[in-house]
């Protein structure tokens, strides 16, 4: 019994082995070959969203950032950035760069890449990966929607900061600035601004380029030089005092006031005309968590994004306020806590933790509610509102104004990117695109590229006498 079972096993063997070979020698003379299709299969991924996504593909490396360029989706990696089509998920271009940044809006968009401890940058088609311009001197660049900055310096004290459109050939305005070397090289170096809340499971650049802020404030040797963007005037040079931190928010350079007292911490903010220094609105008692626990230090940016700040009241509420005028645009109740904000809308997990609610700013009302667990995170963009839930692991994308759904994913990939027509998500070196609601459901973009305007304009209430931050909507 035993010696006709080794038998049996030695035959099956052997016919295994007869079949290999015939496949190597058929595969070898080009007449059959199965390896590529076995390697499909093996190599194929799982979908990572449930409904599927329009397509999904996977990149070189994990992804440093995705960013939606019109037409084409811009994959930054560590060494290289790549483009793929909106459409298709199909490679376009590759370029070795160890940075890569996004310009421009929906219908001019472009790349900018550059090497580290290199000057200069080149600025692509996101199509063709076509250089359109190319630069040798600049040390740093700033991306925006709207505008591109870049700074060159002749030495260590003697630089100059040019704006341009994103597809220009010749820059808008040039303005003299001592010295930017110190810290601020490459791709969007930290300027002194506001810092976005964090979401887990969103990445910080899902709504892709901002507009360009009507003041942009540069933090060099100890003092804060203050510029404007339309006119490329500098408008300032301002130390600031002992207990202070200096921020640009919404056309104002705002004096924030830490003091430590009875063993807490005073907080003021003063918000100042950059023109004049004189002082146009103050307010006391919110903190802008600008400061740590010891005595008071302020070693960070206050939260808030594009016009508004986030603080919290004396209350322990949290507070949306306008940087152009102060106005507190919205409180929230006891127990709720906010998740994300721009100019126009909040988004506020509720007391009870089981809800997200849209509000509208200024206004203060509820503009829809969206059920939600207690660690869903979320984020504001032009075109959609996302979040992210867990048990079980979801990805939404909302009509921020009304709370529409425009798309909903079981998925325990990431929000990489946001686009007028769908998002970009991703799971390690997977990526994939999933389109709002289909052709008849997606989102028309706002006219003006959902660029808001400043305070007091389209859907932010502001004062009878706002002129906005560069008083242009008062006659003369």
């Amino acid at each position: 019994m035993r010696v006709a079972k080794a038998g049996g096993l030695g035959g099956w063997r052997g016919g295994l082995l007869l079949a290999l070979v015939a496949v190597v020698a058929l595969a070898a003379t080009g007449v059959w070959n199965p390896f590529p299709a076995v390697w499909d299969w093996v190599d194929r991924s799982e979908p990572i969203s449930e409904p599927d996504v329009v397509w999904q593909q996977r990149v070189g490396g994990t992804p440093r950032s995705v960013t939606i360029a019109g037409e084409t989706v811009v994959v930054e990696q560590r060494t290289r950035v790549e483009a793929r089509s909106l459409a298709t998920g199909a490679q376009l271009w590759e370029r070795k760069a160890d940075w890569s940044a996004v310009a421009g809006g929906d219908r001019d968009p472009v790349v900018v890449v550059g090497k580290l401890l290199v000057k200069g940058y080149e600025v692509l088609d996101p199509t063709t990966g076509v250089t359109r311009r190319r630069d040798g001197d600049a040390v740093a660049v700033w991306t925006y929607r709207n505008m591109l900055l870049d700074a060159r310096c002749v030495d260590a004290t003697d630089c100059t900061v040019s704006a341009w459109d994103p597809r220009g050939t010749a820059p808008l305005w040039t303005a003299f600035v001592p010295g930017v070397r110190s810290g601020l090289l490459g791709d969007n170096p930290g300027l002194l601004d506001t810092r976005r809340l964090d979401a887990v499971r969103i990445d910080d650049e899902v709504a892709g380029p901002e507009p360009v802020p009507p003041l942009l404030g540069f933090p060099i040797d100890g003092r804060v030089h203050v510029l404007d963007t339309a006119t490329g005037r500098m408008l300032q040079d301002v130390e600031p005092g002992r207990d202070e931190r200096l921020s640009v928010v919404g056309g104002r350079l705002l004096r924030i006031t830490a003091r430590s007292q009875d063993g807490t911490c005073y907080f003021a903010i003063s918000g100042r005309d950059p023109a004049t220094g004189q002082e146009a609105w103050q307010r006391a008692g919110i903190n802008l968590r600008t400061a740590d626990n010891a005595g008071c230090a302020q070693r960070e940016d206050p939260y808030g994004a594009r016009n508004v700040l986030i603080g919290v009241a004396p209350d322990a509420r949290e507070a949306v306020l306008d940087g152009y005028d102060g106005r507190l645009l919205l409180v929230t109740d006891a127990g709720e806590r906010l998740l994300a904000v721009d100019d126009r809308h909040a988004l506020v997990r509720t007391a009870d933790k089981r809800a997200v609610v849209g509000r509208e700013l200024g206004a203060g009302r509820v503009r829809w509610t969206r059920p939600a667990g207690t660690k869903a995170g979320a984020a504001l963009t032009p075109h959609a509102a996302v979040i992210a839930d867990e048990k079980p692991s979801r990805l939404v994308a909302l009509e921020p104004r009304t709370g529409r759904e425009l798309v909903s994913l079981r998925t325990s990939a990431n929000a990489l990117a946001v686009g007028p027509g769908g998002m970009v998500i991703g799971e390690g070196r997977e990526i994939g695109y999933v389109r709002f609601g289909g052709a008849r459901g997606a989102p028309v973009p706002p006219r003006d590229g959902g660029v808001p305007g400043p305070g007091g304009t389209g859907s932010v209430p502001g004062p009878a006498d706002s002129c906005g931050p560069k008083r242009e909507l008062c006659p003369g």
